[in-house]
């Protein structure tokens, strides 16, 4: 009986709808794969080999369109598994720039990446960021199997990066 119930509840159309492929620059005809949303739901960051190269994008869902990222993604390398901070300004990625895996950060507002694994030995994938862009989570191999690896990125980090 209990059973019963719990099926009918499952089958309610009205808690599923089907999913929808959209149109409109997020798809292509070439792999389009770990979507992440920023949490105020506006920004959708994939990754995508559309440009015969792996690269990162980002669709404003309220304007529907490809948001531009200058020097972000690069010719040379694959940039991949975006990770969007609360207001989609941070993404997180993995880049193959160094001849590895590394993690990155980009910042929207002065349009550049921050490596934050460059003293991690081993693979490196993953990233998550929290909503405020401080900190990134991501698994890596270093210790010879994958772990939880978490890089504060300092208080600065909401109103941007550090020189170095």
């Amino acid at each position: 009986m209990l059973l019963g119930l719990s099926l009918t509840g499952c089958l309610d159309t009205q808690l599923f709808n089907q999913p929808q492929i959209l149109t409109g620059g997020i798809n292509s005809q070439t792999p389009d794969e770990h979507p992440a949303y920023s949490s105020d739901g506006r920004y959708l960051a994939f990754a995508s080999d559309r440009n015969n190269n792996r690269d990162i994008f980002l669709y404003d869902l309220q304007e529907r369109r490809l948001v531009s990222i200058p020097n972000l993604n690069r010719r040379d390398s694959r940039q991949d598994q975006p990770a969007l901070s609360a207001d989609g300004r941070f993404i997180a990625y993995v880049s193959s720039e160094r001849g590895k895996t590394d993690i990155f950060v980009y910042d929207r507002q002065i349009q550049r990446s921050r490596l934050l694994t460059s003293n991690i030995r081993g693979s490196v994938r993953h990233p998550t960021i929290t909503g405020d862009g401080r900190y990134v989570a991501f698994e890596s191999s270093q210790l010879g199997q994958w772990h939880i690896a978490i890089v504060d990125r300092g208080t600065q980090a909401a109103s941007g990066f550090q020189q170095q």
